[in-house]
This record gives C-alpha cells, structure tokens and sequence, in this order.
C-alpha cells in the first residue's frame, strides 16, 4: 500500500498507482483491507502530490472516484484532514469540463456536506469558495455526444449539480440568490432547473434559512406564472376534468415550489393572500359577465390567479382554511349568492335570480377552489380512515353555500345566451366537482348530489340540438360513474343506479325516443362501463332491447327494429364486451344473452318480410363470436347445444341430406332464406369461435352441412370447417374436442365425399369408390365440374380448410397446396383450361393460407397454432412456385403465380425473408415488375414492395443488393410513376433514397437516371410524395465522382 501511493508522485507510474489503491480500498474480505491510518496516508500523499486538473480526463476520473470512495468508506479518517480536504476537493474540481468526471465531483460535494455539516466546521470557512467553483455550472449546459460510450445524459448532470447545491444550508447564502437570477432567464431549460433546485432547497435548507428569501420567491413565482400561462381557455371535452389552459414544465415547476413552500411555512400564504394584484382582480372580475369580452391581461390573470389559489388550498387544510376565508365570500358576492347588508353583513341572497350573473371569470375561480378543496379530501382522507375534513372551516363554508352553488351551475347548464357554450361548460364542469367530493366529508348532501345527476341525465335524455352539450354531460356522468366506483362509495352508487344507469339502460329498451338510436347507445355504454353492477344492468337490459325489437321486426316488419338491433350488437360487441371481459362473474349474463339470441331465432318461424340483413347477421355472427370466445368451456357447451337444437329443428337440417349430385350443387345456386342465412352463420360463428376442448354434437353432420353451405359460397361455412379441423383432435396444449368424429373421419368427409351426374356415390369403409362418374372437392377446384361459380367457391373453401390444417402442423396441407398450385397453371395436369377467374381465386387463396385472420382461426378463438408453421410451408411451396414461374407458358399464369408467390412472401417474419435474401430477391424484382403493368393488383404490388424495402434496410439485403443494384434501381425507377396507388410511390422513392447505403461504385453509374425520374416526381400530384421527392432528390444529388467508392 505504501509502495502504491508512494509512486503517486511520479506521474507515469501515477494511473497505475490510482487503479491499484481503489482496488485495494473496495476490498471486502478481512485479510488485506486498508486500514484508516492507511487511508489517511494515501489521502495526504494524493492532496500533495497530484495536480488532478494536469491529468488527462481518464486519469482525472480514477482521482475523483479514489476521492470519492474515501469520503464514502473511510468518512472518519477524512474528518482529521479538515480545510485541507475541501481545499483540495476545491482545487481538483475548478475548471472541470469532462461530463463523466462531473458526475463524480457533483457527488463529492454531496458527500462533504455530510463529511462536515457543522456552521463553525471546514466546510462553514470554505463555503464561498467552494460555490463558486461548482455553482458557475449552473444552469447545466450539455449536449449528449452520440458516440458518448459512458451514455451520460443532461437529466444526470443536472440531477447531481442540484443535490450537490441542496447538499447542505451552509450554501443557502449563495445559492438562493444565484437560482433567483437564473429564474428570470429567458432559457426554459434555465426556469425548470431553477424552479426544481430551488424546491429542493426549500425542503433542505429550511424555514429559518428560507425566510429571509420569500419576498424575492414570491415575485419570481407570480412572474414565472405570468409568463407560462396564455389567455385561451379551453371549452374542448377533454378539458373538462383539467384548469383548461395548456401548462408547459415551467408552470408546473412553479406550481410544485409553491405548494411546496406553503406546506412547509403557512406564514408564506400571507403573500398570496395580502397580493395587490390578486386582489384587484376580483374587483374586476365582475366587469365581464362573458370570458370572450375579458381583454386578453384579464383573462390570463383570471386563469393565474386560479392556479395559484388553487395550489395554495390543497399544500394543506390549515391552507385551504385560509384561501377559502379569504377569497370564497368575494366569489359569492360576484356570483349574486350573497350579498352585503346595511350594517356589512354578508348574507346569502335567497332573492336573487342566480342566471342573470353567470359571470364567467367568476364561476372559473369558484370552480378551481372547489377543486382544489376536493382534491385535498382524497390526499388527506387516504391517510386518515376519519373524516375530519368535514369538521374545516372550508368544508363548512361550501356545505353552507352548496344549494345555491348547483343552482347557480344548473343554470349555467340550461343557459341559452350569446355564449351558451361557454355557460354550459361552467355549469358542466361545477356541477361534476361538486358531484365529486368523496365519503364522509364530502359538503354536498345526498338529496344535492342526485339533482346533480338529475341535471346532467336530463341534458342526456333530452333532445338538444347542441352536440358539445351533450357530450360534455355524458363525460361529466362517465367521470362521477368511474370516481363512485374507483373510491367505493355505496350510498352514491345506489344514486347513481337509479336516476343515471336505469333510466339509460330503460330508454336503450325503449322504442320511443327522441334521440337517435346510436346517441342512445353510446351514452348507455359508456355509463354503465364505469362499474361493474352497471355493466351487469346495461346487459340484461340489451338482452331485453334485443328480443324486444327482433320480435317487432318478424311480427309488424318494423324495419328501424331491425337497424336497431345491429346497432346494439355493434355496441354490446365493441364498447361492453372488452369491459366485460374484465370483470369476473359476468360471462354467465353474457352466455344467457347468446342463449336469448337463440331463442329468439327460434321463435321467428318466418320473417314478415324479406330484407336485405347482410348489416344484421355480420353484427351478429360477430357478437356470437366474441361471446362464445371469452366463455368458459361449460358456457361454450351449453351455447352449442342450443345452436345445434335450434339448427337441426330449421329447414337447414335438410341441406346435409341432399343428394351431392353436380345437377343438386347446381340447384343450390338459388339463393337461403335469410332466415336459413342467418342460422347458418350464427353456428359457424360458435364454432369458430369454439375451444378445443369444446363438445360438438352430431359433428359428421355438421361438416357435410358446412360442406354443402361452402360449394354454395357461404365463407363462414368454410371458416368452420377450417376451424373444426384446426381443433379436432389432440392439440398443441394436450386439449381435445370431444365428439363422435375424428380429425381423420372429418378430412375423409371433406376430401373423400364424391358427386356423380345423377346420383351421390357412397365410399366404403376404405373410402373407395363403389359406382358412378366421380368429382371430389379437389377435382371440383381444378374444374371438373364444368361450374366455374361450384368451382371458386371450391378452391375458397379448400384455402380456408387448408389454413385450419397448416396452423396445427398437418401434412395434409401439402396436397392442398399441389392442388391450389395446379389452379395456377393455364392447363392443369388433368388438360383442363382454366378459367381466369378460378386462377385469381387460387392465387389469393396463398394469402387466406398465409395471412393472419381477425375473424377465426387466432388466438383470441383458440386456434391450435403450432410454431413456425409459417415458416416450414414457407420453405416447402417457395422452390415450387419458383420452379413454375420459371416453366410458365402464359403471362396470366406467370402474373397468378407470381400473386401467389407475393402473398407467400408478405406474410412470413422478416427473418425468413432476409435468411433467403439472395434467393428471393430477383424473385421479388421480377414480381414487381410483373405486377406494377396494371391497377389490379395493387394491394399485392405495395406488399411485396414493403418487403423490398425491408431487405434495403438490412446487412444482409444490402449484401445482396449489391449485386443487383442495376435491376433495383429500374425497378423501383418505374415504380415512382405507378399512377393507382400513392404508398406505392412514396415507398418506392424511399427505397431509392435507402439505396446510397450501398457502395458508391455501385450505384454512381444510376445517378443521372435516378434523378431524372425524381424530378418527374417533384411534380406529383400527391404532397407526401413530392416530400419524398425532394429528400431523395437532396440525398442523390450529394454524390459525386469524387466519392468515397468504398
């Protein structure tokens, strides 16, 4: 150790020296620890012998850590060295300017202030000079370097210069004023950091130390308000629950200190309370009855002088005592609610007409006080289980003023004056924080708060012709409703149900309503999502809405019955069921609701009249859908059950019978009932969404039905059968459906069930054909059947049965893709023509296989997903699909198989594009090229030309863009002028501007090209692509022979 810091003297030996003594001091173990004696040698040597700020900044960084580390682990020998150790703290730390070595001589400070905390100490005599050697970093400025290694930021600096200002009340002489000056800076960075330190500083420095600054404090803070706050306040919905005015950092610092200091020191309030300013403006306030006739000073005082007495109220209740003595009476006054006597008493005015003096100033800074005050009963009741804010001054005051308050903002409410918008947000926005004071100290009585919700349901109910209105009522109910249940308060949920949820939910099954439908609906839902009683109510009640108005519809052919009815699945589908998901014990109120729906369907025999309800059964099928997908197994079962019962006693039953004759698929061209319509889609539905370990009655008959419904070109049928083969059997989780047919038996009857001229053709038990001119579901896609409508229907079926298949990991799927892939072809195997049609069909068939689904086959329906299953087709149809392109005969086939191969490629993880980025890259060219001739496959070309763009961006597709450069660039030269899709365009000169990744040599020689066909595309039409243009134009334009080629 002594051969250590010995050497510290020599400066060559000096880093080594450095690196050896912190080691040696951050020793644990007994044996080999550095002694106090020890370490006050090395300290002395090191306050000798080193010139910290001489050495390099790595060496200057070891000086301040070894510093750093005796100050931390041998703090009692370092006291013995007194004003020689903050005298060389001092010395090592003046003029330092490397970011990492600031980090540490802030702590440094830090740890002296604790090392000598005494006023008469070292610290005491050196104070001066030690501020000044550090407090001229203040305010910090810093700009991270992006190849900053030790990734030290300006938020880390500047946190560790103010705990090393705050560190200690000895610096207090020097730092408050020197935060004052920075405070008036013109920097906002200069004002945030000023305003926090000096919260800091507050808290440590303390009151006594403080006092002496509060006059300066006060200016500075009214000024910063000032200065932070504009004139514009805000009517916008979603300032309702906020001051309504935007506050930047700066305010929101300012308002931190000051509530700060007034919690810390009430006689600070004096201030505010005794300022000349604040109190001439409510001398003034009563001057303008309309905000929009305040000149632009006033209002900015007005929403100043809110915040700053708003602050101040809820630093404390002793506080808010005092705001609301001095301020509260005044606002009355203006407000018209109380009055002054003969002999100066105030007295509330129980005469006067309270909506002749909405004073808009007014009702802004009685709003804020109020909340102000409500804010500080949840802040102190969460700490106190009694509700002693009830027994304050200013709890007493609002409950003396309360009735005459909510008149005065139910009058607001219903105002119709010049700015009725404006009077109605006031009166909205009182009218919810009043309705919002929590438990037993609340000052509003129960008989108060249910007019308050009287009030605001009437705007509801009403039919008004103003919209902000409207909604501003629904988000002040939505507020109370969320509060009532966030803070528990039975007595105001029972209000709450009976005046706002029941009367919704009743006009919601009411048919007789002056308000649009929808307006009904959302106001309904978005209520009742606020807890979960109401959710339960808003249920049963659209149950009720439901069966009510499907009845009026099939019995009187009521048609806005049956608008009604999609709309309220829409809303039970997109606004209840996310929320209902969340709350456990209401899936049985929604599985009563499927099982309703049943019921009714049941029920209608036969529908008065025919409609057109493609609108109603997608609202249906969807809401089936999502309910049976969140249910519990059981629930599952007993939704299934029903549909199976209701299915097999309807005309459907009969479908699965008919005879699967060519001459029969043919006759079921003529179009369901949309009664047999709706049946069928409702039970592909629940299937669909079913889980594996679901039970399926009589499932063999369901998947002729699905079968039959499918050639007559019913997707969901196919989506069924799609999502039957997914899951039965074993599946991926160890789950099974249970039923009487096997994954094996269901394929048989899917792939195997044979059509002859004119008769069905049974199969043996070995699935050999006994008689008759045969046509499978494979023969039928590939033509056989002479139908080209049986036939596209076919090949959409086999995609989705396909999909089903591919998502477990079945090998069947092989034999589904030869067959699609034989669709490609403008002659299959089997010499029949194609149609062009039936190609298209088989093409986006790939993209069904391939693409992720919303409406079956995911997680969300319990699909079996086996992984990498997109991964391991990827591998097995891209050589055949390559191998066919190559060997196509026709330029429809080659543009098919190339759509095929675009949906392949456009739905695999990028990963697997850029492992095989040398492969598919002149695939993808070409593809493009193919593709981009005309505006049909549109959709298909961006996709594809998204996956380009992807391998532009990587090493690897760089790498191999290299040596394709010239075909890139032509390619994606003619794309810049595709005139069907604008993405198409924009995308494509954004790969271009990508491309000068690569090596000048490669992509010099394309220059004048390139720039040519931008210029043409400075003058699109479109202005996202110019923008593209001109940054492409900038970036290639740059280039030059001179370049660096490599």
């Amino acid at each position: 150790m002594i051969w250590l810091y010995l050497y510290q003297a020599d400066w060559r030996a000096l880093r080594g020296a450095l690196v050896g003594c912190l080691a040696l001091m951050k020793r644990k173990d007994v044996a080999g620890v550095v002694t106090d004696i020890d370490a006050q040698a090395m300290a002395k040597s090191m306050i000798q012998n080193v010139q910290v700020q001489a050495l390099a900044p790595h060496d200057r960084k070891l000086c301040f850590e070894l510093l750093e580390c005796l100050l931390q682990h041998y703090s009692e020998a370092m006291k013995t060295l007194g004003n020689l150790l903050v005298y060389a703290t001092c010395e090592a730390i003046d003029g330092e300017k490397d970011p990492q070595c600031l980090i540490v001589a802030f702590h440094l400070i830090e740890l002296l202030a604790q090392l000598f905390p005494s006023p008469s100490g070292p610290l005491a005599s050196e104070a001066s000079d030690l501020f000044e050697v550090f407090g001229c970093y203040f305010p910090l400025h810093f700009t991270h370097a992006k190849d900053d290694e030790a990734n030290i930021r300006r938020e880390d600096l500047s946190r560790g210069l103010m705990l090393a200002i705050s560190s200690t009340p000895l610096f207090e002489p020097y730092a408050i004023p020197l935060l004052l000056e920075k405070l008036s800076s013109s920097l906002p960075i200069a004002k945030v950091d000023s305003l926090k330190c000096l919260k800091d500083c507050t808290m440590k420095y303390g009151v006594d130390r403080m006092k002496k600054h509060y006059e300066g404090l006060w200016s500075a803070l009214k000024d910063t308000f000032y200065s932070s706050t504009g004139a514009h306040l805000s009517f916008a919905l979603e300032s309702i629950t906020t001051p309504g005015f935007e506050m930047n950092e700066i305010h929101s610092e300012a308002a931190s200190l000051l509530q700060r200091l007034v919690k810390q020191d009430i006689s600070f309030l004096g201030l505010v309370v005794d300022d000349i300013r604040i109190n001439t403006v409510f001398d003034t306030i009563s001057r303008y009855p309309q905000y929009k006739e305040m000149p632009d000073i006033t209002k900015q005082e007005v929403l100043v002088i809110s915040q700053i007495l708003s602050v101040s109220a809820k630093a404390s209740v002793q506080s808010c005592n005092i705001i609301f003595q001095s301020f509260f009476f005044r606002l009355m006054n203006t407000l018209g609610i109380v009055e002054k006597t003969s002999n100066g008493d105030i007295v509330q005015n129980g005469n006067s007409t309270v909506s002749t003096r909405l004073y808009h100033g007014g009702l802004h800074l009685c709003i804020e006080l109020l909340a102000a005050s409500k804010d500080l009963i949840l802040d102190f009741e969460k700490c106190s289980p009694t509700p002693e804010c009830a027994q304050e001054s200013w709890c007493s005051t609002v409950k003396s003023f309360s009735v005459p308050l909510i008149q005065v903002f139910a009058s607001a409410v219903y105002s119709s004056g010049d700015d009725s918008v404006a009077d109605v947000y006031f009166g909205v926005k009182g009218l919810l924080t009043m309705g919002m004071f929590w438990g037993g100290s609340s000052p509003v009585s129960r008989s108060e708060f249910e007019k308050i919700l009287m009030t605001l349901t009437s705007i509801i109910t009403s039919k008004s012709g103003k919209p902000m209105v409207w909604e501003l009522a629904l988000k002040a109910l939505v507020c109370i409703g969320s509060f009532i249940d966030r803070y528990h308060e039975t007595d105001k949920a029972i209000c709450y149900m009976s005046i706002v949820v029941n009367n919704l939910v009743s006009l919601a099954c009411s048919s007789q309503c002056g308000l649009p439908y929808p307006m009904i609906l959302e106001a309904t839902s978005e209520v009742c999502s606020t807890g979960p009683k109401y959710v339960e109510k808003m249920v049963l009640g659209l149950e009720e809405a439901f069966c009510s108005s499907l009845s009026d519809f099939y019995v009187n052919g009521n048609f806005k019955s049956i608008d009604n009815c999609s709309q309220l699945l829409r809303c039970l589908t997109n606004k209840l069921l996310p929320r209902v998901a969340e709350i456990d014990g209401l899936e049985k109120f929604l599985v009563h609701f499927a099982i309703s729906m049943w019921n009714q369907f049941e029920s209608c025999g036969v529908f008065s009249c025919d409609f057109n309800g493609r609108e109603f059964v997608e609202a249906a099928m969807t809401t089936m859908g999502q309910i049976v997908g969140i249910a519990l197994v059981d629930s599952q079962n007993s939704i299934i059950q029903k549909a199976y019962s209701v299915v097999t006693s309807s005309t459907l039953a009969a479908m699965e019978s008919i005879p699967l004759t060519f001459s029969a698929l043919e006759g079921l061209q003529r179009d369901l009932s949309t009664r047999d319509e709706l049946m069928l889609s409702l039970y592909a539905s629940v299937i669909i969404a079913a889980s594996p370990a679901a039970y399926i009655p009589d499932a063999k008959s369901l998947i002729r039905l699905c079968l039959v419904s499918l050639y007559k070109g019913y997707i969901p049928a196919a989506q069924a059968l799609g999502s039957i083969v997914n899951k039965l059997g074993r599946g991926t989780g160890g789950t099974s459906i249970t039923s009487d047919c096997s994954l094996e038996e269901a394929c048989d009857i899917i792939f195997h069930a044979e059509f002859a001229s004119g008769k069905m053709v049974s199969s043996n038990g070995s699935g050999k054909t006994t008689c008759g001119s045969e046509a499978t579901l494979s023969k039928i896609c590939l033509g056989f059947c002479g139908s080209l409508e049986l036939q596209t229907h076919a090949i959409t079926g086999l995609a989705w049965i396909g999909k089903g298949l591919l998502m477990r990991g079945d090998k069947r799927v092989n034999e589904i893709a030869l067959v699609l892939v034989e669709c490609l072809k403008s002659t299959n195997s089997s010499g029949h023509a194609l149609h062009p049609s039936a190609m298209k069909h088989a093409a986006d068939a790939f993209s069904i296989l391939m693409s992720d689904s919303e409406v079956c086959l995911n997680r969300k329906f319990h699909a079996v997903i086996r992984p990498l299953y997109k991964q391991r087709f990827f591998s097995i149809i891209i050589p055949i699909l390559e191998s066919l392109i190559m060997n196509s005969q026709t330029p429809l086939s080659r543009k098919m198989l190339h759509v095929a191969l675009a949906h392949v490629i456009s739905n695999v993880p990028v990963t697997v594009i850029l492992d095989n980025t040398k492969k598919l890259q002149p695939m993808i060219l070409e593809g493009l090229s193919v593709l981009s001739v005309d505006s049909v496959e549109k959709e298909t070309l961006f996709s594809l030309l998204l996956v380009l763009s992807g391998t532009l961006t990587d090493t690897k597709g760089q790498q191999s863009a290299e040596d394709n450069a010239h075909i890139i660039i032509e390619c994606l030269v003619k794309l810049t002028s595709y005139p069907h899709l604008l993405v198409v365009r924009e995308t494509a000169i954004q790969c271009l501007a990508t491309l000068l990744e690569l090596p000048h040599r490669r992509i010099y020689p394309f220059r004048r090209q390139v720039l040519k066909a931008i210029a043409k595309s400075l003058d699109d039409p479109k202005r996202r692509v110019r923008e593209e243009a001109i940054r492409c134009k900038q970036a290639w334009a740059s280039i030059t022979s001179t370049s660096n080629p490599f």
